[in-house]
This record gives structure tokens, sequence and C-alpha cells, in this order.
């Protein structure tokens, strides 16, 4: 932030995910995440200089963290979509459990929200 914004204050717009601002040369955006994140290993691209995208690593890594939205409250997947990552987390959970087995072509079915049913150890 420049000086200039520093001393003058900013001109925040206000939305119900958090707010943004500006300054001649940068856009800000503030919202509270659904949960932590590695900050120190996240990346943003520009792409066709109009598209941002974020890759926001997770702290908590396990297949029952599975975010319901982007922000805390706001951005949530539909229904069908919330189940269709909790499966993906759970057969990803597996993929990483057994790394001898294949799982990308895998059906699940029952329980898998929370992460899955615990395995029973070999």
């Amino acid at each position: 932030m420049s000086h200039f914004d520093e001393s003058s204050g900013i001109v925040a717009c206000r939305t119900e995910w958090g707010q943004w601002w500006q300054t001649m040369e940068e856009v800000y955006v503030e919202g509270d995440l659904t949960s932590i994140i590695k900050a120190e290993d996240s990346v943003w691209t520009i792409e066709d200089k109009k598209l941002l995208r974020l890759c926001l690593p997770k702290a908590k890594t396990t297949a029952d963290q599975c975010w319901v939205s982007l922000l805390k409250g706001q951005f949530g997947a539909d229904h069908w979509t919330l189940d269709q990552m909790q499966k993906k987390l759970t057969l990803q959970r597996y993929q990483f459990e057994n790394p001898g087995m294949d799982f990308s072509g895998a059906e699940i079915t029952g329980n898998y929200q929370g992460g899955g049913p615990e395995l029973p150890s070999s």
C-alpha cells in the first residue's frame, strides 16, 4: 500500500463475503477462508490478463477436511458437488494409504463423508 493510501485511507467495497478495494496500481481482496492454509506455499496466477487462479494448500490435509465453502458461509458447494468432492477425497485417502493400488477409476458408495470409514490394518 502506498504512503498516500496509508495516510488518506481506503474506500472499501463491502460484500457479503468480505471486502475489496483498489489503488491506482493494485486491487486488494479480503475474506475469511473456511479453514487455515499454508500461506507460504500459496500460488496465484493470472491467465489471459483476466482469469485469476488461486492455489491455497490446506494446513489440515486429511480426507475428513473437505471444505464446504471457499469463504466462511459464502460460495458453498451445492449438495451434489460436495458429495463428489467428499468421494474424491476418500478415494485419494485410500490411494495414499495403499500406494501399490490404483484408485483413479474406482467408484465408492456408502459411508464416505468425513473421509470414509477406517479400514482394518493388515
